[in-house]
């Protein structure tokens, strides 16, 4: 089974299976996933659930929209790899990626 790995800021991994079509935030969610708020439920509206993608799978996790970057720019977090997982939808060809959360969501 395809999976993603969720890494919290002390270290701490999470394998998590791929469900294509869902969310990387509805993932770590239904995965109970520590670090991920998720307060909006996932409508870019919080920036709650910031994770730090590796550089090496920016492209497959695809570009920022411009109302994702700008709640992006309100966490004293943000990195050139920073995304919202409620904004990237999960596929089979993200497996094996890693994401970083952040010490603090907004």
């Amino acid at each position: 089974m395809a999976s993603i790995t969720f890494v919290e800021h002390d270290g701490t991994s999470h394998v998590v299976g791929i469900e294509e079509g869902k969310t990387l935030m509805q993932l770590a969610m239904d995965n109970s996933v520590p670090g991920i708020d998720a307060d909006c439920g996932g409508s870019c509206a919080c920036g709650t659930c910031h994770i730090i993608v590796a550089p090496e799978w920016l492209s497959v996790a695809g570009s920022a929209s411009s109302d994702e970057i700008l709640m992006l720019d309100m966490t004293p977090e943000k990195v050139d790899s920073s995304r919202l997982s409620c904004q990237v939808t999960a596929t089979e060809g993200m497996d094996g990626m890693v994401v970083s959360l952040p010490e603090f969501q907004m």
